[in-house]
């Protein structure tokens, strides 16, 4: 029987390029799909990343071919050809990235043999193949990173030994991005290290070019930016580091620690610092936390990038009883095998199915005399699971895409002041109820 994903949690591989694509700074897409495509992709990240929006001549301003009948029975070469012409002549950028759809590679366009003339001619460009048959948005995001990192980059074989990339956060996909990566660079520019978000506001596209520089690529995700890493290696010869994104000060003590032996750098001032600060402002309300006996059982419906660190911050930090953590990625059996922690994990993509896993798992009360209740309950999870948490009488907040139910602007919850910010939401959750 084949499968199918009930309300889906991503969009195709090129929606994951918009993604990048749009978040990279002097870096323009050109759409070569079906008319409409590019704007309803860009949409659905938009709004379900907590209303992400679009960026310079990015969403519904992407250039885009926007082939028809016409060019599906005769090719849409030529289409394309007058397409990166006119938006070179209208649309600053520093580099174009030309994105295909299904449409115009299911009949056979030389989209790489068009781009190359441009590129002969001396003008900045690539060309990624992203049809929804390669993958989902996660997919895209690493044949968009491979397309501009392995492709266009310049080769440098002398290292910058202070320098590092960060990689593995997908934008948008990873509604926090911008707050994680923002987080990330802190901390390891306390450790006197230079670093590469790529994706954050004060990035230029020099970070883009100077990235072959860099003597580490940070990976945060045990399955998405692997293999992209792995090329990376291969061609500019940098090694790469896979690391859980760190959620508060346990896990952000140990990857510091790990990152200072890594470049002979001393963590302890930066340790210190970060632990007088996350405990100093947890103190002032560990008694409300304490007295009013603010604890819960919980259950994770997130992507991989986040089920462990979530998982890990709620039951060790806030000492919660964490009974189900599902991963909704669709991930091949090597990648759910890169996920094995000490936290038990569960593989289900469907809301239904999800839902169904739940009540399975945890019985609801059927007016017994003596009942093991599920309650307190708290579904950390994204917009999505808000009709289960509803039903199950829990509370619910929304970390994980589709998160149409907050704004995010520069939230982040990596780091000691990420796990803060972690602590106060869901914290903030009970305090709502209260008048």
């Amino acid at each position: 029987m084949s499968d199918f994903i009930e309300r889906p949690r991503t969009a195709c591989a090129l929606a994951g390029a918009l993604a990048v694509i749009g978040n990279l700074p002097d870096v323009v897409p050109i759409v070569h799909t079906s008319l409409g495509c590019g704007g309803n992709l860009a949409n659905s990240v938009a709004f379900g990343s907590g209303y992400l929006g679009g960026g310079y001549c990015n969403g519904g301003q992407a250039p885009s071919t926007g082939v028809t009948e016409t060019e599906i029975v005769f090719g849409g070469t030529d289409r394309l050809s007058e397409q990166i012409k006119n938006t070179l002549e209208l649309i600053e950028a520093k580099l174009y990235v030309v994105a295909t759809g299904c449409m115009t590679e299911m009949i056979g366009d030389d989209t790489s043999g068009t781009v190359s003339t441009f590129i002969d001619e001396g003008y900045p460009i690539v060309a990624v193949s992203t049809p929804s048959f390669k993958g989902d948005s996660y997919h895209g995001y690493d044949i968009v990173l491979d397309g501009i990192f392995n492709k266009f980059v310049p080769v440098e074989k002398e290292k910058d030994h202070k320098l590092v990339n960060i990689f593995g956060l997908v934008p948008g996909y990873d509604p926090f991005f911008r707050g994680d990566l923002e987080e990330i660079a802190k901390l390891l520019k306390s450790l006197g290290l230079r670093v590469n978000t790529f994706f954050t506001p004060d990035q230029t596209f020099e970070n883009i070019i100077s990235a072959s520089k860099a003597s580490l690529n940070i990976v945060f995700s045990r399955v998405w930016g692997v293999e992209f890493a792995e090329k990376f290696k291969e061609r500019h010869g940098t090694p790469y580091q896979i690391s859980d994104l760190p959620i508060g000060p346990e896990a952000t003590d140990k990857f510091i620690s790990d990152i200072g032996e890594k470049f002979a750098l001393s963590p302890d001032e930066v340790i210190e610092n970060g632990n007088k600060e996350f405990y100093g402002y947890f103190e002032r309300c560990a008694d409300a936390f304490c007295d009013q006996d603010l604890k819960s059982y919980a259950i994770t419906v997130t992507n991989s990038n986040y089920a462990i660190p979530v998982s890990r911050f709620i039951s060790t930090e806030m000492g919660w009883v964490l009974t189900d953590s599902f991963v909704t990625d669709k991930l091949t059996d090597s990648q759910k095998e890169a996920l094995k922690s000490e936290i038990p994990l569960i593989f289900l993509t469907g809301v239904t199915e999800i839902a169904k896993a739940i009540n399975t798992n945890h019985p609801r009360n059927r007016a017994q005399r003596y009942f093991d209740d599920l309650s307190p309950l708290y579904i950390i999870g994204s917009t999505l699971e808000k009709r289960t948490a509803t039903a199950r009488g829990a509370k619910h907040m929304s970390v994980s895409f589709p998160a149409y139910d907050r704004f995010i602007t520069d939230r982040g919850y990596a780091g000691y002041r990420g796990g803060l910010h972690l602590f106060e939401d869901l914290i903030s959750q009970f305090m709502s109820v209260k008048s």
